[in-house]
């Protein structure tokens, strides 16, 4: 019998498999879409969505590292009036769940943001991204467990679409933050965003990028830091986790499943490899009719 990969994330939220393109990386999908088929996703995970437009940092915004990528593109978005107005209804005729990531300044701005796309067709979910590395108080929420509580019961109170949280590894213990926000109410948990890092000219000695030179470090040197968080939050906490950080391989995809999650996040990957996704997912499937395996949840990890 062949295994069903669906996978739930909670509050009626059931992906059609656990292969889904990480928020900053796939833009709305339209542009992907072009390109070839996306119909084979989990999810479309969207790019960060605010209140108002954001024109994001000013230039160079994106680094190559040896290992990597380091972005500080500063959530550049069109509004959540645009998204909800344009972008929702050409998502409804897709097969494919889109969730929409959002972010804000504030927990007004958050909740004002989730209470617009909260009864809007075409949305499936919300990813509240408390941990962009990359904007001015970017990680306030991410970084302390009481703020991001307070967030997540606040949004709470104004949607019933299923709550994603994207937690940030730069703390000194991810758990506190993961135990806060399935308190205050999360169905899912998406471990992690991108690293904090920097890379420096020497030539003109200072840092590539421009203001504090800092950016999100993304890419296959963040694997196994990513794969650590995700196996203590899988200890920490009994909601699904989406893991993410340098998946390019089914390979890759099968180490974040036996490490306890339920669902992946393929990011970085998309810029080189735009068919990497569906070359995961076939793999995968592969892998579970070859292990004769009954749930994705069989290749969990347990000590």
């Amino acid at each position: 019998m062949t295994m069903d990969p669906a996978v739930s994330l909670g509050r009626g939220l059931v992906l059609p498999n656990p292969v889904g393109v990480a928020s900053g990386t796939f833009g709305y999908g339209f542009e992907a879409e072009r390109m070839g088929p996306i119909a084979h996703l989990g999810a479309v995970y969207s790019k960060g969505t605010t209140l108002l437009p954001r024109e994001g940092n000013r230039p160079p915004r994106i680094s190559e590292t040896s290992a990597g990528m380091l972005n500080s593109i500063g959530l550049q978005n069109p509004g959540v009036e645009v998204v909800a107005r344009d972008y929702a209804p050409r998502w409804r005729e897709w097969s494919v769940p889109v969730v929409v990531n959002v972010a804000g300044a504030g927990i007004t701005e958050y909740v004002e943001v989730c209470e617009r796309l909260s009864d809007v067709a075409g949305v499936a979910g919300l990813e509240l991204n408390i941990s962009c590395p990359n904007i001015s108080h970017g990680m306030d929420f991410g970084t302390d467990p009481k703020r991001a509580k307070a967030l997540v019961e606040a949004v709470r109170r104004v949607t019933e679409l299923p709550l994603i949280v994207k937690l940030t590894p730069n703390v000194t213990d991810i758990t506190e933050v993961g135990r806060a926000v399935e308190d205050g109410g999360a169905d899912a948990i998406s471990a992690v965003n991108t690293y904090l890092g920097m890379k420096i000219s020497v030539k003109e000695r200072k840092p590539v990028l421009p203001g504090m030179g800092t950016a999100g470090l993304s890419g296959p040197a963040i694997k196994p830091l990513a794969l650590a968080a995700v196996a203590k939050l899988r200890r920490a906490v009994e909601l699904p986790l989406i893991g993410i950080g340098g998946i390019g391989s089914t390979e890759d995809a099968l180490e974040y499943l036996v490490a306890g999650a339920d669902a992946i996040q393929i990011g970085t990957a998309n810029f080189y490899r735009p068919g990497v996704s569906a070359e995961v997912l076939s793999g995968l499937i592969q892998f579970a009719t070859d292990n004769s395996l009954q749930s994705w949840r069989d290749l969990r990890w347990s000590d």
